[in-house]
């Protein structure tokens, strides 16, 4: 039997305990959670919101796509991944992971996986707003996303 995986993109916010709690909820074979909240930093005072806009409907396969993987590699007993988009000011969320396993190492190991994949892999755009009114334009991919996501192809 697969891993439950639930997989959502959506404007609104989350909320981590709630998520957490569904994700667990009557299941006594979970000896341990981990989850990792992905907030909008302000860039030292410069930036205003980044602008998240996704690829509708292959955004998400993507994402379950990297869950499934991550589920059955790491022998998770659950996952969640939440990536918000829109407007998205400092300070507020923008992705959500939850795993869950029976023991600590495959439930972070999943987490780090998802996440290291997530950046490189889910069509997602960001745009930088600049707190004096002006566009600071696109983000460019990061080699270090890239060099993280590499580390996975050897184990």
């Amino acid at each position: 039997m697969s891993a439950p995986v639930t997989v959502r993109v959506q404007r609104e916010d989350f909320d981590l305990n709630g998520e957490v709690a569904k994700l667990s909820a009557g299941r006594a074979d979970i000896g341990a959670v981990v989850t990792f909240s992905g907030l909008c930093r302000d860039e030292a005072g410069t930036l205003a919101a980044l602008e998240l806009e996704h690829y509708p409907g292959m955004a998400e396969a993507e994402i379950e796509r990297i869950c499934r993987e991550a589920a059955e590699r790491f022998s998770l007993q659950a996952a969640t991944a939440i990536h918000r988009y829109g407007k998205i000011r400092p300070g507020e969320n923008i992705v959500l992971v939850v795993t869950a396993s029976r023991h600590r190492q495959a439930a972070f190991d999943g987490a780090n996986f998802i996440m290291d994949f997530l950046k490189t892999s889910a069509p997602f755009w960001k745009k930088e707003h600049l707190g004096d009114g002006t566009s600071g334009g696109w983000v460019s991919a990061k080699d270090a996303d890239d060099t993280a996501r590499e580390r996975w192809s050897t184990k």
